[in-house]
């Protein structure tokens, strides 16, 4: 075993880790190491194939808690931010993508901080852009939870019901994102041994146990804090990874 698939491995079991106890993460926590690991195209859909998987595993420990109402309109939402964000792949630079992404997502967030100080009030428009906009950047850049958790925090949605809305719609628009990437010829599976794919498989497993081991122990609060941590340490690490691209 190489010190890269080493590395590929640790890399997914944090992130599968984090996905359980915040809600979300995998991508931002996984998305920089696979894409220096694998590069800018195959990483990317590493992360997209083990978001949805992780998600799917979560959403079993969960199910009780999701809000159906949410993801139903997340989900259909995200499609118009999908479908675009497929086209774009193919027609902008992968570093100008991550760059402009990145930047966005910190001053959303740094924004909704202070928005939700106000305590704004759900709204089905709010969510749908949150929806369309994460779809978007799910597409290209493999990072679709920044944009919700700015809905999240700014209409101090709840996190328990937050955490286990989020894995049926991260299946949702990873399965979505693969199948239109592949749809319209702009990426293809990684050339990866089977035996690596298993190893992937096992790592996300355990992270899930080591996640659900933590969840269990930590204050909803303090999750939510380290939610908001993770998004911005992982927007700065998608600018990181454009600029050293470009």
């Amino acid at each position: 075993m190489t010190v890269n698939t080493v590395l590929l491995l640790v890399a997914v079991l944090a992130g599968s880790s984090m996905q359980r106890i915040t809600g979300m993460g995998f991508a931002l926590v996984a998305a920089p190491f696979l894409v220096l690991l694998l590069g800018p195209v195959d990483g990317v859909i590493v992360v997209n194939v083990c978001g949805a998987l992780t998600a799917a595993a979560v959403l079993v420990l969960v199910v009780r808690d999701v809000d159906w109402r949410r993801y139903a309109l997340l989900s259909g939402c995200a499609v118009l931010g999908i479908v675009p964000g497929a086209f774009v792949v193919r027609l902008v630079p992968a570093s100008w993508l991550e760059i402009g992404i990145g930047a966005l997502v910190i001053v959303g967030l740094t924004v909704s901080l202070a928005l939700g100080r106000l305590a704004l009030r759900h709204s089905s428009r709010g969510l749908a852009l949150a929806a369309a906009t994460s779809g978007f950047m799910n597409t290209t850049a493999g990072v679709g939870g920044p944009a919700i958790s700015i809905y999240a925090v700014a209409t101090s949605w709840s996190q328990r019901s937050f955490a286990a809305t989020m894995q049926p719609y991260f299946f949702t628009i990873g399965a979505a994102s693969l199948v239109a990437k592949f749809t319209v010829g702009s990426e293809r599976l990684p050339p990866l041994s089977p035996w690596i794919w298993a190893a992937i498989a096992i790592a996300c497993l355990a992270g899930l146990v080591i996640g659900e081991l933590v969840a269990k122990v930590m204050e909803p609060r303090i999750a939510r804090r380290l939610l908001v941590v993770v998004a911005y340490l992982g927007s700065i690490a998608t600018i990181a990874r454009g600029i050293w691209g470009g």
